[in-house]
């Protein structure tokens, strides 16, 4: 009965923030609230709230203390050499701004962090998606892959949980993947180029206009973006497809027709209107020039105490946003003013946190979880146990979706584990395989950094959902397909 409850409770939550019956806060709290009545728990269902509230109590300190910093650095300038290399790349084109989105977020996410690669991707890429009309949620759903794929590295967790739930060496695990890894990474590349180009057909072909010289104040793209002159303010035009047209339309109005997924530009909120969202901008007040190598020296010590655990991640975030806005920000004001200016994110964010502690306290006080485990690996056929590698790989893509990365990994891997090693599969193999399934993980509504990302491309969690899901999972398999190939799983 557990087992069915609990995934009829994981199909109704989804149903309705698809559906848009519910915001994602409402339906992390009530849901779980409701059933945990329906199994005859209501009576703890505070204590099961309090324990999920005080298991992710740290990573919401950590995610709230990350935004400060990073929103800080972005402030200061720390990553506009990276993002105007990219930009300039980019130019006015959708494909190429789509396949810059995925290189963007792969390269930041070396830092092992999913919200940090979030806040850097949308803030240099959103002014360009809004100003030429291109669908919000290409962004965010090529952003989320490619930093699940990169999620796999040692430090960003699902490889170090592995290595500790299977008394493994990560390197051991991390290492033979990486040729499978890389393919994933190649698979997101391509699946951005192909979207890019049907970005590409939907808005018509689109170059930097150097013929308007009028230029109206909140008409920019992005200051300094593009292959125009260094600084240059550009506005960008579309020239439309279609037989004999030859019609140059302002971006503003773009191509409104096109079908397909990458056509659901008004299904992710875009309405036509800008919102002031502008972006990393050159001339900004809060660029610190003179500070750059301390700022970035301060980011390298960051992540390297991280990578080394010199301290816990959360009380290296809040030494580094405390010691970034007190050197950056000398007078207590302009603290405030960057305080409030991500406050909002902060409170986005902690708050959904909060609201999937309700999700997975009851998901793990009453059993559900276990009872779901343990029902997935006994509906395994007794013919798969020589083929436990693909088994563990082709679970681990709705496990990781369904349940947090700890329930999977410490709650289910040593028994797929278990499993393999009774029918000849080694420990390691089973290991790899465990990580396939990484770059749908990065979007389940469990994941508090995915709601970074919506909120910032102002993006409903339903559409990021529906459109991203497929391609995240074509991303696993390959990643999968990639590691039985070369002989790795």
């Amino acid at each position: 009965m557990l087992t069915i409850l609990g995934f009829v409770m994981i199909a109704t939550f989804l149903a309705l923030i698809m559906m848009k019956k519910m915001s994602p806060i409402a339906a992390l709290v009530l849901i779980p609230a409701l059933f945990c009545v329906f199994v005859g728990k209501g009576a703890h269902l505070g204590d099961y709230v309090l324990d999920g509230v005080g298991n992710l109590a740290p990573t919401a300190a950590m995610l709230m203390f990350a935004i400060v910093y990073f929103g800080v650095m972005i402030d200061v300038g720390l990553f506009d050499p990276v993002v105007r290399g990219i930009l300039r790349f980019c130019q006015a084109d959708p494909m190429r701004i789509v396949v810059g989105t995925a290189v963007l977020a792969a390269i930041v996410s070396l830092d092992g962090d999913g919200s940090t690669t979030f806040m850097i991707t949308v803030s240099a890429m959103y002014p360009l998606y809004k100003r030429l009309k291109m669908s919000l949620v290409v962004m965010t759903g090529v952003a989320a892959t490619a930093n699940g794929v990169m999620n796999t590295l040692p430090w960003g967790g699902p490889t170090a949980r592995a290595a500790t739930a299977l008394k493994v060496d990560a390197a051991d695990i991390f290492v033979p993947m990486i040729p499978a890894l890389a393919m994933g990474l190649v698979a997101v590349f391509l699946l951005s180029y192909a979207l890019g180009l049907r970005e590409r057909k939907r808005l018509g072909t689109l170059s930097l206009d150097e013929v308007l010289e009028k230029e109206t104040a909140g008409e920019t793209v992005l200051v300094g973006a593009g292959g125009g002159t260094e600084g240059r303010t550009s506005l960008v035009k579309a020239t439309t497809g279609g037989a004999g047209s030859g019609t140059d339309t302002d971006a503003a109005s773009g191509a409104t027709g096109g079908t397909g997924e990458a056509g659901e530009a008004d299904a992710d909120g875009e309405d036509g209107e800008d919102d002031g969202f502008q972006g990393l901008d050159p001339e900004r007040a809060t660029l610190r020039p003179k500070l750059y190598w301390f700022n970035a020296g301060l980011t390298v010590l960051l992540l390297t105490a991280m990578i080394m655990e010199w301290l816990p991640i959360p009380v290296l975030f809040l030494l580094g946003a405390a010691l970034a806005l007190t050197v950056n920000f000398p007078h207590m004001p302009d603290q405030k003013a960057r305080i409030a200016a991500h406050a909002e994110n902060v409170l986005n964010v902690t708050g959904m946190v909060f609201a999937a502690a309700v999700f997975t306290g009851v998901l793990t006080g009453t059993g559900m979880v276990d009872h779901m485990a343990d029902w997935l690996v006994d509906a395994i056929p007794e013919g798969m146990g020589p083929h436990m590698g693909l088994v563990t790989g082709l679970l681990s893509i709705p496990l990781t979706y369904f349940m947090s990365n700890d329930g999977f990994y410490f709650g289910v891997l040593p028994v797929l584990a278990e499993a393999g090693q009774a029918h000849g599969v080694s420990t390691l193999e089973i290991a790899r395989a465990s990580i396939a399934g990484q770059a749908l993980h990065m979007s389940s509504p469990l994941v508090p950094a995915v709601y970074v990302l919506v909120g910032m491309a102002k993006v409903e969690f339903g559409d990021h959902t529906r459109f991203t899901v497929k391609w995240a999972v074509l991303t696993s398999l390959v990643v999968l397909g990639a590691g039985i190939l070369f002989g790795i799983i």
